[in-house]
């Protein structure tokens, strides 16, 4: 199945960028692109555990379809939530949960540069969103 407009605009740039540093500053573009969460919206339900920085994840249905929006303290990781928000986002829920974000990650090369500890937060982050689709579909 292809991957969302959106996401592959990602990919496609990322695949211009060949240095670590840029590829680092275009994560953080992408995070600091997305539209913060209201206050009321970072609660403990929404908050992603098994990340070291603070990620919150807010998910929506609407006509068979689900959405995400997201943010967090840290700018890298905030950037990896960016990037999953494309890949995820406004699509069925059964793609969503057939949708393996870590391999399409390690395709694209963006996780052999990640601390262990943003690789386990990454890994948190798509058992979240593709558990609340298997739960929609």
């Amino acid at each position: 199945m292809p991957h969302p407009a959106a996401f592959q605009d990602i990919a496609d740039n990322l695949a211009f960028l060949d240095d670590w540093e840029d590829r680092y500053r275009y994560l953080i573009e992408l995070g600091q692109a997305l539209p913060p969460l209201a206050d009321g919206e970072k609660t403990e339900e929404s908050k992603v555990h098994g990340c070291v920085s603070q990620v919150w994840l807010v998910s929506s249905q609407a006509g068979g379809r689900l959405s995400f929006r997201g943010e967090s303290d840290a700018m890298i990781v905030r950037g990896l939530v960016a990037v999953l928000i494309a890949l995820y986002s406004d699509r069925p829920a059964t793609e969503i949960a057939e949708t393996d974000a870590i391999a399409v990650f390690d395709e694209l090369g963006l996780r052999e540069h990640l601390t262990t500890q943003r690789s386990n937060g990454l890994v948190a982050m798509v058992n979240r969103m593709r558990g609340e689709a298997r739960a929609a579909a």
